[in-house]
């Protein structure tokens, strides 16, 4: 199970100031403590500062490797932010968030992640827009995986991301989720499966308890990356029991562990 921690990001109403007053302790005890509660990533996302972004994602990803060794994720749509992040990375082997089947897209992130060596997040979208049923996203997987080990990214390198909706918005989203998914766990078992869980659980009340929910429903169907805040201590309770429940935490070692050290509620 990889967790990638999504506290890093200028749209958050704490981080964008702190970013922009070049607040480093403020960052830099957000990166420790994301990793201290169980991130093995550190996602990095200063989209917002839509005028100095390649300096501020520069800026993010040194202030932050002075103080966790965790790899970073590097998360923004301009790809010349991209590369500056990806080329001032020192400490692992840095993820790429995110590529498409977007043809523009899939042709301008394509080389960092091959120049860089990255894991790379890939988005279950074309360039007919969001997919709209589980059919769709599967015969993206198939066209993503296929390019993608094609021009030599290896399978265990590729995140899938089946593009989480509301479940508001349609009774089936939740569904067409959960059978994407379970398709890549049974087509390409070599390869993972990721989302960010709050998109389903959008224009509804007691939205935690929803992502609590859908979190354990496809961590049964075989997603096994999520990008979360690590400091939610119920979250990360759902996750590590859920990881001991499926098997997946020989002899609980792991739920016990941090059990010991209160990393969960």
């Amino acid at each position: 199970m990889l967790i990638i921690g999504e506290l890093i990001n200028t749209s958050r109403k704490a981080v964008k100031p702190a970013v922009e007053s070049r607040d480093v302790a403020f960052i830099q005890e957000l990166a420790k403590k994301q990793v201290e509660a169980g991130a093995h990533y550190v996602d990095v996302n200063c989209g917002t500062m839509v005028h100095d972004e390649v300096e501020t994602m520069e800026w993010l990803v040194n202030t932050i490797q002075e103080v966790v060794s965790a790899p970073l994720c590097i998360d923004t749509p301009r790809t010349e932010a991209m590369e500056a992040g990806l080329a001032a990375v020192k400490n692992g082997q840095p993820m790429v968030n995110s590529i498409t089947a977007e043809k523009e897209r899939y042709d301008t992130v394509l080389p960092l992640v091959l120049k860089y060596k990255a894991k790379v997040v890939a988005l279950c979208m074309d360039d007919t827009g969001v997919p709209t049923s589980a059919e769709q996203r599967i015969a993206i997987v198939r066209k993503l995986v296929g390019d993608l080990t094609a021009a030599g990214v290896p399978e265990d390198d590729i995140y899938l991301d089946p593009l989480v909706t509301p479940v508001s918005t349609g009774d089936n989203c939740g569904n067409d989720v959960l059978d994407t998914v379970r398709f890549i766990r049974k087509e390409y078992p070599r390869v993972h499966a990721a989302c960010g869980l709050s998109n389903v659980s959008y224009g509804l009340p007691n939205r935690k308890i929803l992502n609590q929910a859908f979190m354990i429903q496809t961590m049964e169907a075989g997603m096994d990356a999520y990008i979360l805040d690590p400091l939610d201590k119920a979250m990360m309770g759902f996750v590590y029991a859920s990881q001991a429940l499926l098997g997946q935490d020989t002899f609980c070692m792991q739920y016990l562990t941090v059990h010991r050290n209160g990393l969960y509620e």
